[in-house]
């Protein structure tokens, strides 16, 4: 464990030195760079029709089970927002912990998620071994970070993007065991949110905000990042121009 508290400072102070050379960003201005005009803000991808999701949902008690007995240790990290808040005053740890189901061989970084040969399972996979043989069954060919994100007080994660990098697309799915997660897109121009509805998705964390509303009781959901299939990246249009909009013109343009 003390490794992942290492990496996951050196990722903090990555993510810091990258707002302090992009102060206007950090602020909540949007990414300087052109947007297909088919994307409408804010959106996600629904990945429910791609995976088994009476199988996910049938891991809820036992996902559960186990994040209760890490609730009572409180060993687990604090997650942490990055810099790119839209509200400055907003805690970059709002309070809510993750648990590593794989951990980088090299100090964390955010920019390393979906380099896939640098990361190896933590001891915390053992205990959720039924959810490790779930995420097998995802379209990846190759996964890098994956962790489980819980909260069992009602506090709010505020709304955030991950990084302000609009040539970089992380590939990845997050989903969840149950609806009681109020996880959200944001169009920060607007102020439109929008909740997601299904047990699973792949948004744009760049050009959009996202945060999660304050939930009752137990909340918990799961993001894998890494490499999807080659026949998966078939079905994915590419936008011409800001690439980490990707999933945000698959979900604009899917029927």
């Amino acid at each position: 464990m003390q490794r992942l508290q290492a990496g996951e400072r050196a990722g903090a102070e990555s993510l810091k030195a990258a707002g302090e050379e992009s102060a206007d960003e950090v602020s909540g201005a949007q990414p300087d760079e052109a947007i297909d005009p088919r994307i409408t803000y804010p959106c996600y991808k629904s990945f429910d029709e791609f995976i088994d999701v009476e199988r996910l949902k049938s891991l809820d008690d036992y996902i559960t089970e186990r994040v209760k007995q890490h609730l009572q240790s409180q060993a687990d990290l604090q997650f942490y927002t990055g810099p790119f808040k839209l509200d400055d005053t907003s805690p970059e740890r709002p309070g809510s912990r993750m648990i590593y189901l794989a951990q980088s061989q090299f100090p964390d970084s955010y920019f390393d998620l979906d380099r896939t040969d640098i990361w190896e399972p933590t001891s915390a996979s053992g205990e959720f071994s039924l959810l490790m043989d779930f995420i097998a069954t995802l379209p990846f060919k190759a996964t890098g970070r994956m962790l489980i994100m819980y909260d069992d007080v009602q506090r709010p994660v505020p709304a955030h993007r991950d990084h302000v990098s609009t040539d970089v697309c992380h590939e990845f799915i997050w989903f969840r065991t149950n609806l009681n997660k109020p996880f959200y897109m944001l169009n920060h121009e607007t102020g439109e949110k929008r909740y997601v509805e299904s047990y699973s998705a792949w948004f744009d964390t760049v050009n959009q905000f996202h945060g999660t509303d304050a939930g009752v009781g137990l909340t918990c959901s799961i993001r894998v990042d890494g490499s999807f299939t080659d026949e998966f990246r078939k079905r994915i249009p590419t936008p011409a121009v800001n690439r980490a909009s990707t999933p945000a013109l698959w979900a604009s343009t899917s029927a």
